[in-house]
């Protein structure tokens, strides 16, 4: 069953907006903690630090001494996150980064991370909202109804797909750049190419 509600939301461009946005934060934040893993170094230099302690510094630690382990987290970020970032394949990467914000979630709450539980809980609430997104399709995965997508949405737009490939290089090469990253420099970046992405859309909107 496709309620009307669910169809008529989904045709309001502010919210196909919305939806664009959510799947660049979150594609984007998992892109981003990846590529050091990727790298094979350390998440944080507290990690080696507190080991000693038994604190979350400790939990950090043994997973980067996994080595192969530590990398293979990176790739699955790495891909979850551009999959979601290219909007094309969006509902593949909603998929596969549930099951990665999921476990990140329960890790955050089962040790103390202070207050990190508090923003996994809300990216993984994002992603619940992606997956309610493309519902009509995945649902065909426990054996109900395929229900088709709705034609034309905004995220079929080439300028969307063109601004996640762009955010994707952008993140991914200042991070292989740098070990020692600015977050305040990264959002703003990516802010300000969204920013412009935009002003394109409406843009190309308003010349039809």
């Amino acid at each position: 069953m496709h309620y009307p509600y669910m169809k008529e939301m989904r045709e309001k461009f502010w919210v196909q907006l919305f939806i664009i946005y959510t799947r660049f934060l979150l594609g984007g934040g998992f892109v981003f903690a990846s590529i050091i893993k990727i790298k094979g170094k350390r998440f944080t230099t507290e990690s080696q630090e507190d080991a000693e302690f038994g604190t979350v510094g400790h939990f950090f630690e043994t997973m980067y001494q996994t080595g192969e382990y530590w990398q293979f987290l990176g790739w699955a970020q790495l891909i979850s996150g551009f999959l979601l970032m290219t909007q094309k394949f969006s509902k593949l990467g909603a998929v596969i980064n549930l099951a990665i914000i999921l476990n990140v979630f329960v890790i955050t709450i089962s040790m103390d991370f202070n207050n990190t539980h508090i923003i996994t809980f809300f990216m993984l609430l994002a992603n619940l909202g992606l997956i309610l997104w493309h519902w009509g399709e995945l649902r065909i995965l426990f054996n109900l109804p395929y229900v088709p997508p709705t034609p034309n949405l905004e995220e079929s737009k080439p300028v969307w797909i063109y601004t996640g490939f762009t955010l994707f290089l952008f993140t991914a090469g200042y991070r292989i750049y740098t070990d020692f990253y600015d977050p305040i420099f990264w959002f703003l970046s990516c802010f300000a190419i969204v920013i412009v992405s935009f002003l394109w859309r409406i843009l190309l909107s308003n010349n039809k």
